[in-house]
């Protein structure tokens, strides 16, 4: 099974918030409001965006790169660890 079906719900939850920060940014915009709350708004979704990338990608590697019915090695797990974490990492 997919992980994107495994935590489907909890995946579109996110985007849904990322679609509200959209609005917010759109509605910012629309109103002519200060610079400074388009910005941090915009990096709000940003954030959330490259959050729901992380997972994602997290998810792949475990699941489809890393196949746990394959038995991986402990140098193969610690491996994809490290790439998780680089990835979490320049994603923040």
């Amino acid at each position: 099974m997919s992980h994107t079906i495994r935590d489907k719900a909890k995946l579109i939850n996110r985007v849904r918030r990322i679609r509200g920060q959209i609005a917010s940014i759109e509605q910012s915009l629309e109103a002519e409001e200060d610079a400074s709350k388009v910005l941090h708004t915009i990096a709000a979704a940003r954030g959330a965006m490259n959050g729901l990338m992380s997972e994602v990608i997290e998810g792949h590697i475990r699941l489809h790169v890393l196949d746990p019915h394959q038995h991986p090695t402990t140098s193969q797990i610690a491996a994809a660890e490290e790439l998780i974490d680089v990835i979490s990492a320049y994603l923040k």
